[in-house]
C-alpha cells in the first residue's frame, strides 16, 4: 500500500499547498474537494479509492475546525444544525454503499444541469442570501431540514465535491438562512458527511491515515483562516466566492461527462 515515505517531496509540497487552499474555499462556501481531491489523484500509486477515502479524513479536520469557528462567532441554530448532520451522517453512509455498486457517472450529468440553474438563479438574484428570512417555521421547518440533510448527505457519499456548496445554495434558496448562517450550519452538516462515509472507508482499509493526517493539519489551518474571513466580511463576500466555486464545479463535473458519457460514444 501506498505510504507518505513513497512521495517525493514536491509532490507532498503540492498536495499540502492544495488542502490548505481547499480547507480556505471549504470553510468559505464548500466546494474544497474540487482542490484537494483532484490534486491527490496526481499522487503515483494512489487509487481513486484510496484518494477519495483519505481526502475525507482529511476533511473532517477541516470541518471539524471551521464548525468550531462558526458555532462560536456566528451562533447557529443548532436544533436545525443537529438533526440535518444526524439524517445527513446515514445519508453519506448509504451513498458510500451505492458507490461501491453504481457508478457515479450516472447522476453527473443531472447534477451539472442543476448546478447550472442555481449559478444563473444565484446571479440573478443578488438579495439572495443577504438577509435571513425563514419560509418555514416548526415541524415545516425541520422536516425540509431532514430531506435537505438526506439528499445531500447521501450525494456527498457517493460523489463528493461540492457538498457544502450545495448545502449552502439549499439553507439559502429553500429554507431562507442568510449566507452567513447557511455556512455555519453547512460546516457542521459537512462534518457528518464525512464521518458517515469514512464509518465505510475505514473498515474496508481504504485510508493512509499518515498521508490523511498531514493533509487534515493543513485542511485545518486554511478552515480556520476561510471561517474567520467568512464571518467578518459577511455575506457579500460569500456570495462572490459561492459563485467562483459553482462555476468551477460545473466545468468540472461537465469534463467528467464529456470524458465518462459522450466521449465512449462518439469513439465507439
Amino acid at each position: 500500500m501506498l505510504g507518505i515515505d513513497e512521495l517525493t517531496w514536491g509532490v507532498l509540497a503540492f498536495v499540502v499547498l492544495a488542502a490548505l487552499f481547499a480547507g480556505w474555499v471549504d470553510a468559505v462556501v464548500g466546494g474544497g474537494g474540487l482542490v484537494q481531491l483532484p490534486a491527490m489523484l496526481l499522487i503515483p500509486g494512489i487509487t481513486p479509492v484510496q484518494a477519495l477515502a483519505t481526502n475525507k479524513l482529511g476533511s473532517i479536520f477541516g470541518t471539524a475546525t471551521s464548525s468550531i469557528t462558526y458555532y462560536r462567532r456566528a451562533k447557529p441554530d443548532m436544533r436545525t444544525a443537529s438533526i440535518m448532520a444526524v439524517i445527513a451522517l446515514i445519508g453519506s453512509f448509504a451513498g458510500a454503499f451505492v458507490a461501491t455498486i453504481l457508478p457515479a457517472s450516472v447522476f453527473k450529468p443531472i447534477i451539472v444541469v442543476a448546478l447550472t440553474a442555481v449559478a444563473l438563479f444565484t446571479a440573478f438574484k443578488p438579495a439572495l442570501g443577504a438577509q435571513a428570512a425563514l419560509r418555514f417555521h416548526g415541524k415545516k421547518h425541520i422536516l425540509t431540514a431532514t430531506a435537505l440533510g438526506a439528499v445531500i448527505g447521501f450525494y456527498d457519499g457517493m460523489i463528493g465535491p461540492g457538498t457544502g456548496t450545495f448545502l449552502v445554495i439549499s439553507l439559502v434558496g429553500l429554507i431562507g438562512y442568510d449566507f452567513v448562517q447557511a455556512s455555519a450550519k453547512a460546516k457542521i452538516v459537512n462534518f457528518a458527511t464525512n464521518l458517515g462515509a469514512l464509518l465505510l472507508f475505514v473498515p474496508h482499509g481504504s485510508v493512509l491515515w499518515l498521508l490523511g493526517i498531514v493533509i487534515g493539519i493543513a485542511n485545518m489551518i486554511g478552515s480556520y483562516v476561510g471561517s474567520r474571513m467568512a464571518i467578518s466580511r459577511g455575506t457579500g463576500f460569500i456570495r462572490a466566492v459561492f459563485l467562483i466555486v459553482v462555476a468551477a464545479l460545473i466545468i468540472k463535473l461537465s469534463i467528467d461527462v464529456w470524458n465518462e458519457n459522450i466521449a465512449p460514444l462518439l469513439n465507439g
